[in-house]
C-alpha cells in the first residue's frame, strides 16, 4: 500500500495493500480501495465508493456517494462522478458463467461529467469535457464537449469546458468563460481558445 502523507483516509475506510492514493486526495466513510487501484492526487471518494483491482483514476476526480470503479474503468484528470451512477464491465452477465477474461474497457476523458444515476455501459468512451445527464443511460462512444440525455442517451447539445451551455451549432464563444469553439461537423467541435482550467481547492 502506498498512501501520500498528505491524503486523507477515514478511519471507517479500507485501503488494501497494493493500492496507491496521490498526495491530497480525500477518501471518506465505508469506501474500499482495492490492490492495485491507483488514484491520482487531489481527488476525493465520497461514502460508500469502492474502487476495484486494477481501476485508474486521475488528479482532481470528484466520485461522489455510492459509487463503484469497476475493473476496466479509467478516470482521467478532473472527472466527476455524481452519486450514485453507475458504470458496468460485462456486457451479458450470468451468476453461474464467469466473465472475467470478457471485461471491456471504459475510459472517461479529462473534464467528462457523469450526473447522479446516470448508467455507462461498458465498452464506451466518454470524450473529454463531455457531460452526461442525470439518469442517462450511455451504450455507445460519446463525442468531445457533447450534451448528453435520456434513454438511451442523445446529443441535444454541447458543453463549454467551464461547464456551461453552448450554442446548440457548437460554434461560437461561452457566455460564462469566453472560450471560443468552432465546429468538426455535425458530430464533433473544438476548442479554439481558452482561458487555462484552475482546480479549485
Amino acid at each position: 500500500m502506498s498512501i501520500d502523507p498528505a491524503a486523507f483516509v477515514h478511519e471507517s475506510a479500507y485501503v488494501d495493500d497494493g493500492a496507491v492514493i496521490g498526495a491530497g486526495t480525500r477518501v471518506w466513510h465505508f469506501c474500499h480501495v482495492l490492490p492495485g487501484a491507483v488514484i491520482g492526487a487531489r481527488s476525493s471518494l465520497g461514502q460508500n465508493v469502492v474502487v476495484m483491482n486494477g481501476t485508474r483514476i486521475g488528479d482532481n476526480v470528484k466520485i461522489q456517494n455510492n459509487v463503484s470503479i469497476y475493473e476496466g474503468v479509467e478516470l482521467e484528470n478532473d472527472v466527476f462522478c455524481g452519486p450514485s451512477m453507475v458504470f458496468t464491465n460485462v456486457l451479458n452477465p450470468r451468476s453461474h458463467v464467469s466473465r472475467r477474461n470478457e471485461y471491456r474497457r471504459t475510459l472517461v476523458r479529462r473534464g467528462a461529467t457523469i450526473g447522479a444515476n446516470a448508467t455507462i455501459v461498458c465498452g464506451s468512451t466518454l470524450g473529454a469535457f463531455s457531460f452526461i445527464g442525470a439518469g442517462a443511460v450511455v451504450s455507445r462512444d460519446v463525442p468531445a464537449h457533447a450534451l448528453m440525455v435520456g434513454v438511451p442517451a442523445r446529443r441535444i447539445g454541447w458543453m463549454c469546458q467551464c461547464g456551461e451551455r453552448l450554442p446548440d451549432s457548437g460554434s461560437g464563444t461561452c457566455a460564462a468563460c469566453g472560450a471560443v469553439y468552432a465546429s468538426d461537423g455535425p458530430d464533433a467541435i473544438r476548442c479554439t481558445s481558452a482561458p487555462a482550467l484552475t482546480a479549485r481547492p
